[in-house]
């Protein structure tokens, strides 16, 4: 059967599947353009389904902000090769979109939201999937939340590697990426010394406790309390960032140059593509092989 070649260029910039794909979906859908995507749809989903269950710890944060509502959320495929490519952040772009325009707020009601065309995001990931070769996954859906008064501060790494978002008051959003980069450069554990964790303190005296004494086993107990004493407040000077030295003047620490600049962080948020997922480890070469084989 000879396929208009025109028809087949439009069938394949419709559905990304390649030449002979698209070439056999229009012969046995007598090239009807229609019947034939969505036969290419449904052939595409059953083997989307089996990739689904694959490791995805690569990808991208993204950030949108809406007013006083900012949309993070994190879209996960399973190589680098494919969290670069264009068509997978174009794709990452329209998923923003579809969930600004839901109003989601959390990745279950995520996965409900429909685009244009009637599709739920779960719809859209498996269309995705089969297009591109790999699982694509959507996670860490949330929405952060300002006041008038205040401003966000948005900072993406390495092209969404890392994602951070800082609510400041009484300054502007260039003030308050200031702050995002430095949150992103020196991953602070905690805003300040009033939110430490008195577990994680309890944990840290006892190491600390058990060091010192076989460390100076004939000192003191006062002096080794002191000691201790010491070495927590130096650990709290490195894990709380209002504490830690600014990115971009480490003369003041990050509290003294809000303070100088009239501005108080309100909440910061720090997020890392792939955090909590156990990477399966490839090789390099493997890893180009499995793209020449998608």
């Amino acid at each position: 059967m000879n396929i208009d070649t025109k028809l087949l260029k439009d069938l394949r910039e419709r559905t990304g599947a390649g030449i002979m794909d698209c070439k056999k979906a229009l012969e046995e859908n007598n090239s009807d353009i229609e019947a034939a995507a969505k036969w290419l749809r449904e052939k595409g989903i059953a083997k989307a389904v089996k990739k689904a269950s694959r490791i995805s710890a690569e990808g991208v944060f993204n950030v949108l902000v809406n007013g006083n509502d900012a949309l993070v959320y994190e879209v996960n495929c399973e190589t680098d090769f494919v969290a670069k490519n264009e068509k997978f952040n174009n794709f990452v772009a329209e998923l923003g979109e579809v969930l600004v325009q839901s109003g989601a707020k959390c990745t279950d009601c995520a996965m409900e939201a429909k685009n244009a065309k009637g599709e739920t995001v779960k719809d859209m990931l498996l269309g995705f999937i089969a297009v591109i070769g790999e699982n694509i996954t959507l996670r860490n859906v949330q929405v952060i939340t300002k006041a008038d008064n205040q401003s966000f501060g948005v900072y993406k790494h390495n092209g969404g590697k890392i994602a951070v978002v800082t609510v400041v008051e009484g300054a502007d959003s260039d003030l308050a990426k200031k702050v995002a980069m430095h949150v992103c450069a020196n991953d602070p554990r905690y805003l300040d010394r009033n939110s430490v964790d008195p577990e994680y303190l309890a944990n840290e005296r006892e190491i600390l406790t058990k060091e010192a004494k076989e460390e100076n086993p004939n000192k003191p107990a006062e002096i080794i309390a002191r000691m201790i004493e010491g070495r927590i407040q130096k650990g709290l000077k490195e894990i709380c960032l209002m504490d830690q030295a600014f990115l971009m003047d480490p003369g003041v620490t990050v509290e003294q140059f809000l303070k100088n600049n009239g501005a108080k962080l309100v909440s910061y948020s720090r997020n890392v593509v792939g955090a909590g997922i156990e990477k399966k480890q490839n090789n390099f070469v493997d890893e180009v092989y499995s793209q020449m084989n998608n």
